[in-house]
């Protein structure tokens, strides 16, 4: 695996950060305004159903042109999800494609494996365990849930309309992005 790792550096690779994250429709509560001695309430439903969500921020090799792709389950992840949300990448992206990702489970497995064999330019690389400040893709975690905070979505079609249009917002904002990046404990080679 050694020399796939070298030719993919010297022809330029793209870098992918992934990461998943599930978002519930019990409300996550910020910090917000109320009249001076009134404490806020948010009414919701006590339901349980959560919408997974898988993203990838890519940095292209050349002019670190950064991207986000996303694809969102009504269910837990698992490692078809997971193959197949590569497959969409490998699509997207031209060349050589580094994904750098955590230990979890669903980022092994013979699926992924076969997906490795079948496809040469596809290289998988794990952060070390118990490192998500160095994945930032969890900074893109951390701006759709403070945008959909202090929200009650009344069922799963409505948090899924929400997450799009904040997912789709934080994509079309190179600034955000560049934001996620800069606020990981990654080396500064990216900054």
């Amino acid at each position: 695996m050694a020399p796939r790792k070298k030719n993919a550096a010297r022809l330029g690779a793209h870098l992918v950060f992934v990461d998943e994250s599930g978002f519930l429709l019990i409300p996550s509560v910020r910090r917000t305004w109320a009249p001076v001695g009134q404490t806020p309430l948010l009414r919701h439903w006590q339901r349980h159903d959560r919408l997974s969500v898988i993203s990838g921020l890519a940095v292209s090799p050349r002019r670190q042109r950064l991207g986000l792709y996303f694809h969102l389950h009504d269910d837990n992840l698992h490692a078809a999800d997971t193959c197949a949300f590569l497959r969409t990448l490998l699509r997207h992206l031209r060349g050589h494609v580094i994904v750098l990702w955590d230990g979890g489970k669903i980022h092994k497995g013979p699926l992924l494996r076969a997906l490795c064999a079948a496809f040469p330019r596809l290289h998988l690389e794990r952060f070390p365990p118990y490192a998500p400040e160095l994945n930032p893709d969890e900074g893109v975690w951390t701006l759709a849930k403070g945008k959909l905070a202090n929200g009650r979505p009344d069922d799963r079609e409505v948090l899924r309309a929400h997450l799009l249009v904040t997912l789709l917002g934080i994509r079309q904002s190179p600034r955000l992005l560049r934001g996620c990046i800069t606020q990981s404990d990654l080396p500064p080679f990216l900054r």
